[in-house]
This record gives structure tokens, sequence and C-alpha cells, in this order.
């Protein structure tokens, strides 16, 4: 029974991402691009784009060009550039696992 309850937890945690507090209630868009998996939370004029998946260092030098591509390509705005203030993202500069950018709709 135990097994069955840690594989249930386990299914569901893997279901996706989460957004951060400041974008719930936002659209969610999920897209690959170059084999790289991300989702999209865009609400107002600000989006959160998390990376899917486990990469390798080697691997994550194509992935902020791809975070802006996912972005634009899922909300039909324009980055104009990283979120300031409370939408910031708290991730260190070069971070490929999550990005939030200002928009231009």
């Amino acid at each position: 029974m135990r097994l069955w309850i840690c594989l249930g937890v386990l299914a569901l945690s893997s279901c996706g991402a989460s957004p951060a507090p400041q974008f719930f209630g936002a659209e969610r868009h999920e897209v690959t691009l170059d084999g790289y998996r991300f989702v999209v939370f865009h609400k107002g004029n600000d989006a959160e784009v998390i990376r899917l998946g486990y990469l390798a260092r080697a691997e994550r030098d194509p992935v902020p060009a791809l975070m802006v591509q996912a972005v634009e390509l899922t909300t039909g705005c324009t980055v104009r550039g990283p979120a300031l203030g409370r939408e910031r993202s708290p991730a260190l500069p070069g971070d490929t696992g999550e990005a939030r950018f200002r928009l231009k709709c």
C-alpha cells in the first residue's frame, strides 16, 4: 500500500511547474523548442518561464535565448527586458531554470 501512495505522490509531483505567487492566476502555456521544454506563465505585462527537466552544464548555453523565444511565442508579446520590482527573478544571473520578463503587449 505504501508503495502505491509513494508512486501516486511521485506521479503528481512530475505534472509540471508551478508559478511563483506573483503569477497565481496567470495564463499557463507549454512549449518545446529545439528539444527543450518550457512552461510560461503570462499575467498582464509580465511573464515567468520555467525550463523543465535536467540539463548538464554543457547543454545550457542556448537556453536563455530559447526562454525569450518561448515567452514571445506563447504570449504574442515582445520581451522588453528582465522583470523588475516584485516580479523580478530571484535567480542568479545566468540561471537557465527560471526567468521573469517585462513584456510589451
